[in-house]
């Protein structure tokens, strides 16, 4: 099973702001269609980590994930955690702030909403919590 970690979803505005800026790595060639985050170390269980999620904190809890490709080096000194350009909406749980990322076992990570959650991310986690649990997402 792979290492996830979480990440905060620093400068992003709301859930939708972070979809729209993953999304928009897509087309670029630059980068073969995936989106890129600067980090200052490598993982030093990086390798266990291909193949598992980034699963990002918005407004104190966790809101989605992007699968991560791998990780590479930046050519200056620093890293890049390469993502599929996708946000996964999941179910929110809370999870306090903190500074960089950390590893999530795959036993802790929150699960995917079904399809058609879209925008599921932006409602409370209580009343998210609550529908879940009546099985209606």
């Amino acid at each position: 099973m792979p290492l996830n970690m979480t990440k905060i979803a620093y400068r992003s505005e709301s859930p939708a702001t972070l979809r729209n800026w993953l999304e928009s790595h897509k087309d670029n060639k630059a980068t073969g269609g995936e989106a890129r985050l600067t980090t200052r170390y490598l993982p030093k269980r990086h390798e266990e980590m291909v193949g598992g999620s980034l699963y990002w904190i918005h407004a104190k809890k966790i809101v989605g994930r992007s699968p991560i490709i791998g990780f590479m080096d930046n050519g200056q000194g620093r890293q890049w955690i390469r993502l599929e350009p996708r946000l996964i909406a999941v179910q929110p749980i809370p999870k306090r702030a903190h500074q960089g990322w950390r590893y999530l076992d795959e036993k802790d990570a929150p699960a995917d909403l079904g399809e058609g959650a879209e925008g599921a991310e932006e409602m409370p986690a209580e009343m998210l919590g609550e529908l879940a649990s009546l099985g209606l997402v």
